[in-house]
């Protein structure tokens, strides 16, 4: 049986080669499965809090940090600090959010600091009661 780190690594030797890795399954989900649902579920916490989000087909810096081929930046300026993803341009209509020129500039935030600004869209809720 392969370990973690082997498994991880023939995955980074697939998409270093140029394969798609979106098929790969843990027998619930597949990777392209997961990615879809992520960004159905960013779709709707953008349009749940309008207001603060927003769209862009240009990162901060387009010189140094090009957006990626397809793709384009959403995300929602939360009371700690913004929240992005990567959608694929196919879904730049249904992401019915304000277009700016450019996103802001990223601050490097880990997956803790993304749960804690996810959680703080609360509090924007409860400065509305």
């Amino acid at each position: 049986m392969k370990t973690i780190d082997e498994i991880n690594e023939a995955i980074r030797k697939l998409k270093d080669s140029g394969q798609s890795v979106k098929d790969i399954s843990d027998t619930h989900h597949t990777f392209g499965e997961c990615y879809d649902i992520r960004n159905e579920y960013f779709m709707a916490l953008c349009h749940s809090y309008p207001e603060l989000a927003w769209k862009s087909k240009k990162h901060f810096d387009e010189i140094n940090d090009p957006m990626f081929d397809g793709d384009f930046i959403a995300g929602i300026n939360t009371p700690k600090g913004s929240i992005t993803r990567h959608p694929k341009l196919e879904l730049w209509d249904e992401f019915d959010v304000q277009e700016i020129d450019h996103a802001p500039m990223y601050d490097g935030y880990t997956e803790e600091v993304e749960k804690e600004r996810v959680r703080s869209l609360r509090l924007v809720r409860k400065k509305e009661e």
